[in-house]
């Protein structure tokens, strides 16, 4: 299949700019990847499409505040970095942004508490970045840091929270995992009740979620890493799921790529800790995931591909044609979609 397969056309307004309120009172589209029937209701309306015995996996990763503006201490140049990856304590791959103006060896300030050095450029034109800190890292970064929220949200965020899920807790994503956004702790204790089992993995998304496919054959296409791990007792729930028949539904892209991550290298759910760079896409064969809950995804991007390996191209493609129609909103503030 080609990448321009997979486009549609989106008004720019469309495009959610701020989070509602409460958090389930988004719309939810529900559809049926058999029959391609297509319902429309509120997000706090989807316990009457679950059933006891089904389980829920959600991506329990929590953002960074990774945007911060340094100022280089030769020039008084201000450069903004987004932090990407940790491997070291205080060693981390980010972007940077101009570029030309942190090259090796240049030195930026943050605040009297943070500062870095740029001690590599990558062949991508990332940087490899050094930091020095007095205090704590990561409390020293949530005093400074922005979320970093897509290019596409031009709107100020006023609670930093709104761009966590309220179940976030394991440290390390640069974006959301956006279909969790809907959810209130409220409503979790709800399922909770109604003999839905709520299961835990954590996928630290990376901002390669939102670069564009740039091949025109999508298999060609190379998808960048994360790292995801699934505990013993996330991995048990799910296996009891399945073998009672009940249904395991992903909440995100970024919680079915886990699974199928797990079932595609051990054959298995069990518990593990691992990179992957798995790229789904229709003629994908799922190994785990029966249900998907997500979000509205980018025209051409790998995620409405993952969502039409779900649903059936055709299926997707209408479905996103009727959203469009319907004035949903769209993308990580936006409405939500449910595929059973």
């Amino acid at each position: 299949m080609k990448t321009s397969d997979f486009y549609y056309d989106l008004p720019e307004e469309l495009i959610a700019q701020t989070p509602l309120e409460p958090r389930n009172a988004s719309r939810l589209m529900y559809m049926n990847r058999e029959t391609g029937e297509i319902r429309h209701r509120i997000f706090k309306d989807l316990p009457e499409f679950l059933k006891p015995g089904d389980c829920l996996v959600l991506n329990d990763t929590r953002v960074l505040p990774a945007r911060i503006f340094g100022t280089r201490e030769d020039t008084g140049a201000v450069v903004e970095f987004v932090l990407l990856k940790q491997k070291e304590m205080l060693l981390w791959e980010v972007l940077a942004g101009p570029g030309k103006k942190a090259k090796t060896g240049h030195k930026f300030r943050f605040s009297d508490d943070l500062s870095l050095e740029v001690v590599d450029v990558l062949p991508d034109g990332n940087r490899m970045v050094k930091f020095t800190c007095r205090g704590e890292f990561f409390s020293v970064l949530d005093k400074i840091g922005q979320m970093p929220l897509p290019p596409y949200i031009k709107a100020k965020l006023e609670d930093k929270e709104r761009y966590q899920t309220v179940y976030s807790r394991e440290l390390g994503s640069a974006a959301a995992p956006t279909a969790g956004l809907h959810f209130t702790k409220e409503m979790l204790e709800d399922l909770k009740k109604k003999g839905i089992n709520i299961a835990y993995v954590t996928l630290h998304v990376g901002l390669g979620t939102f670069r564009p496919v740039k091949v025109e054959d999508i298999t060609e296409h190379h998808m960048h890493t994360e790292h995801y791990s699934i505990s013993k007792e996330t991995a048990d729930i799910i296996n009891k799921t399945k073998a009672s028949g009940g249904r395991v539904i992903c909440v995100g892209t970024t919680s079915c790529r886990t699974v199928e991550s797990a079932m595609q290298k051990f054959g298995e759910i069990k518990e593990c800790s691992d990179d992957t760079g798995i790229f789904i896409y229709p003629g994908y064969v799922f190994k785990c995931m029966d249900g998907l809950i997500t979000n509205f995804h980018l025209p051409e991007s790998t995620l409405i591909m993952l969502v039409s390996a779900f649903a059936g191209y055709h299926n997707t493609m209408n479905a996103y044609k009727t959203a469009v129609k319907e004035k949903y909103r769209f993308f990580s503030f936006g409405d939500a979609m449910l595929i059973v």
